[in-house]
């Protein structure tokens, strides 16, 4: 992870910190709802 942030920093990539702050609220998602008892409402978001 720091990695990531290192190259976001030196690059000056700093447009793609969203897409990662996405794409990372997205896994969750995916990881809670796999394990929840709502997984029946989350499923139809994706």
């Amino acid at each position: 992870m720091n990695e990531i942030f290192s190259f976001f920093w030196q690059k000056k990539k700093f447009w793609l910190m969203p897409v990662l702050v996405i794409l990372i609220i997205i896994g969750f998602l995916g990881i809670v709802a796999a394990s929840s008892a709502l997984s029946p409402f989350i499923y139809p978001l994706f």
